[in-house]
């Protein structure tokens, strides 16, 4: 029955496991599911396609998002309204500072709320920051999975592509990537009371500094239809994956 249905997502208004892997592509989300035991669709509405499974005993949701804070939103607080009290975002971004190469992952501590929606929430200064234990699961299990990966803090932007206006510069902030959903999820556990953080993978550069194909520090400008890429959001998900356990189990500190 409809009524049992939640509107947007069309996931069950209860019943779904606390811990979930979020990402933009519904490819991705089934690429993610494929990693769980007894793995099964739970519903697939417009962008948002939404598994549930098991990894390692411990229940887990895989769902997609699509593309930009606005609609991500949306999976977000429903899958809060569904039992959902533990998010990891495993995203794509583009790199902003020298020494972050493609394929690399980028654990968030915090979000510049640059999202086009959360500032329709709440004033601007309230922070998106990423929940402590889950920046250190996702750290520990990057280690142990032998995965590149940093640490620092990312900007949410609403914009992908440049427009007329100019380009509000974070040059000299040490921002470590640049995406595009992060900040609404974080902002959204933090007023629900909700565990959440993000690993990024590195599918090219956003800094001007970092396209020069010839630097040894260069990612080669934005592609991510490469097999770098590919490698590292498999990386992505094993660890996201891992860092869902450690949560779980209390094993996050490092």
């Amino acid at each position: 029955m409809t009524q049992d249905l939640l509107p947007v997502t069309r996931i069950p208004r209860t019943g779904l496991p606390a811990h979930a892997v979020v990402v933009g592509d519904p490819a991705r989300a089934a690429a993610v599911a494929a990693l769980l035991d007894g793995a099964e669709e739970v519903s697939y509405h417009r962008e948002y396609r939404v598994f549930r499974g098991s990894r390692q005993g411990l229940p887990v949701v895989v769902a997609s998002h699509g593309v930009g804070a606005p609609g991500a939103i949306l999976l977000f607080q429903e899958l809060a309204d569904a039992g959902v009290r533990t998010f990891l975002r495993l995203g794509t971004a583009g790199a902003m500072k020298p020494g972050i190469g493609d394929g690399d992952l980028v654990v968030a501590e915090a979000a510049v709320r640059d999202d086009g929606v959360t500032h329709q929430l709440l004033p601007p200064e309230y922070p998106a920051v990423a929940a402590p234990e889950a920046v250190l699961a996702l750290q520990r299990a990057a280690r142990a999975a032998g995965a590149p990966h940093h640490r620092g803090v990312v900007w949410t932007r609403a914009a992908f592509r440049p427009g007329l206006l100019p380009l509000f510069s974070y040059d000299g902030a040490g921002l470590a990537a640049i995406e595009m959903e992060l900040s609404a999820l974080l902002v959204t556990a933090s007023l629900r009371g909700l565990v959440a953080g993000g690993v990024l993978v590195i599918d090219g550069a956003n800094a001007d500094e970092l396209v020069d194909e010839g630097s040894p520090l260069s990612t080669g400008g934005y592609d991510p239809h490469r097999e770098v890429v590919a490698a590292g959001v498999e990386r992505g998900a094993v660890v996201s994956l891992e860092a869902l356990r450690l949560l779980a189990e209390g094993e996050a500190v490092v």
